[in-house]
């Protein structure tokens, strides 16, 4: 049960406690406020959305399987970035479905596609 659920059962007991009540709501809004949803993305999130993009035309040009090494060598705008965040994002852009991975001998190559194309 989570701390709105909890607040919202202990109002119906002290529905008739004006000032509990009104305790309750406040801590539900405060709850509300905390959880917002309407965040805008960071500063990183926007800068990696132009960076998938980059990998996806660098995919579409290369148009054969490739390493993530080999992938940052054929793409400039991201020979800066660590494995680490261009792992990252392929693996955001897998579960979007514009990326698949296949491994063979134990090294993951990636290609444009979803990975319902891949044939095991």
């Amino acid at each position: 049960m989570t701390k709105k659920e909890m607040f919202a059962e202990i109002r119906k007991v002290v529905i008739d406690n004006a000032e509990m009540v009104a305790f309750i709501d406040h801590e539900i809004e405060l709850l509300n406020r905390k959880s917002g949803g309407s965040r805008k993305p960071t500063k990183t999130q926007l800068e990696n959305e132009g960076f998938k993009a980059d990998i996806l035309a660098t995919l579409a040009e290369i148009d054969r399987p490739v390493t993530i090494k080999e992938l940052i060598a054929e793409c400039e705008p991201i020979a800066h970035l660590t494995n680490q965040r261009i792992t990252h994002m392929l693996t955001a852009l897998r579960k979007d479905g514009q990326v698949q991975r296949e491994y063979i001998k134990k090294v993951a190559y990636f290609a444009l596609g979803s990975e319902d194309e891949v044939e095991e």
